[in-house]
């Protein structure tokens, strides 16, 4: 608190004597939420086996990263678990939403390209194969643009997927962001 109110002279940060008490005290508990806790969560399963179901049977690894290994069309999941709860990990598995569907690109001579957007302006759009490639169109040449209303993630994995199979998916997501926080860059493990 008397940082807060006193400032740190030299370091830049300054003194906030225009707050209360009860203000102070309110950032200090703030900053206190943002430090995190060093406390270990229980893992609800399995990781080793939810690794190997990210990568056969649920077959996550076609779209998703982990630790620089597994596809590139959806989001790098690598410390995805750090940030999230096992419940929240657990909705976004059977829930996934539609922040990651495809996109139909067909231009006016006939050519259909099916992707991901990845980039566009009022003039332009640039769209990710599911296969990788790149390809940047101008708009003015597009004949339309049609978004896919499903999304790409599978929306089935409650009914395809046991508890103990989300368990053990949930717990690799998790192990595997507390693996990425073991190293930093320029850190080596021995």
């Amino acid at each position: 608190m008397h940082i807060v109110q006193e400032g740190l002279p030299g370091t830049g940060m300054p003194a906030f004597h225009s707050l209360t008490s009860s203000d102070v005290s309110a950032v200090v508990a703030y900053l206190r939420t943002l430090q995190g806790t060093n406390k270990m969560i229980a893992l609800p399963g399995n990781p080793a086996r939810g690794k190997t179901l990210f990568d056969t049977k649920a077959g996550c690894s076609e779209c998703h990263m982990v630790a620089g290994t597994g596809g590139f069309i959806a989001s790098d999941l690598t410390s995805y678990g750090r940030a999230h709860s096992p419940q929240e990990i657990r909705t976004a598995i059977i829930n996934p939403g539609a922040a990651t569907r495809s996109t139909l690109v067909v231009t006016r001579g006939g050519q259909q390209y099916t992707g991901r957007i990845r980039n566009q302006d009022n003039f332009s759009l640039q769209l990710q194969s599911l296969d990788g490639t790149f390809h940047f169109f101008l708009k003015a040449d597009l004949d339309r643009v049609e978004y896919n209303a499903q999304p790409l993630m599978p929306s089935d994995y409650g009914s395809t997927l046991d508890s103990k199979d989300l368990d053990d998916l949930v717990s690799f997501l998790i192990s595997s962001a507390k693996k990425g926080e073991a190293t930093s860059p320029g850190e080596v493990d021995e």
